[in-house]
């Protein structure tokens, strides 16, 4: 089955694909069918947009119904030529800004697309991960998790963006928070992000990466998912 930032990119190339796979993740992903609705609504409209007559046809239907000074006629079609520059260009400023607010060209996205591959990290539980399974989890990046970042319910190592990343689900007073290491990944500031759902920050780690830290939007505020980041942050201890 694939995920949302799979599917996305891929109706970004076909927004007709007929592919099997793409209608069973609409089946159970409404945030994809919105977006889905979305492309499809704007490609409607740049087809519009770009559906303006030629210049030099609309001159020759309207020449043979009269003699146009060639003047006017010069002007006319100067002008017919801009209309359709103007249209050509608004229709690309507007396939950029979809481009650019696309899954892949954000970090905080790409974080919450991969949220949805994993839903049983989200269960509420009071048992921890065995330490050496955690362990495991974390050897890769280097590190070691102090008891001050809170209980870790949950913890594997997830592809993210072509790499290998720890992915941890901490219990916390506003349930369970999923954390995840990015040290490929540099934010120069806090980022905070609130988007399909989901409500986090990624935070820089300055020589390490950063820190996405995310909870379901229901369960608190972002300045409570601010907080549960600098007390991870505060308890990983680089190993080297």
């Amino acid at each position: 089955m694939i995920d949302c930032r799979q599917y996305r990119r891929s109706i970004l190339a076909d927004p007709h694909g007929q592919d099997p796979e793409f209608g069973q993740h609409l089946e159970g992903c409404t945030e994809c069918a919105a977006y889905t609705e979305r492309l499809l609504r704007f490609e409607g409209k740049l087809a519009r947009a770009m559906r303006v007559t030629p210049p030099a046809a609309a001159a020759a239907a309207e020449s043979r119904g009269r003699v146009i000074p060639f003047r006017r006629r010069h002007v006319r079609l100067r002008g017919g030529w801009l209309a359709m520059a103007a249209s050509v260009l608004l229709g690309l400023v507007i396939a950029g800004g979809l481009w650019l607010g696309a899954p892949h060209a954000s970090l905080a996205a790409d974080v919450v697309a991969h949220m949805a591959g994993e839903p049983q990290a989200w269960t509420r539980t009071d048992v921890p991960v065995p330490s050496p399974a955690l362990a495991a989890v974390l050897r890769n990046t280097h590190l070691r998790l102090k008891p001050g970042a809170g209980m870790v319910s949950y913890a594997q190592s997830c592809l993210f963006r072509g790499h290998r990343v720890p992915h941890l689900v901490v219990q916390t007073e506003m349930g369970p928070v999923t954390v995840m290491v990015l040290v490929h990944e540099n934010v120069s500031k806090a980022e905070p992000f609130d988007e399909q759902g989901y409500r986090g920050v990624i935070v820089p780690m300055p020589g390490h990466g950063s820190l996405a830290v995310l909870a379901k939007d229901q369960s608190g505020d972002l300045t409570s998912v601010k907080k549960i980041a600098a007390r991870v942050q505060d308890a990983i201890e680089w190993t080297s």
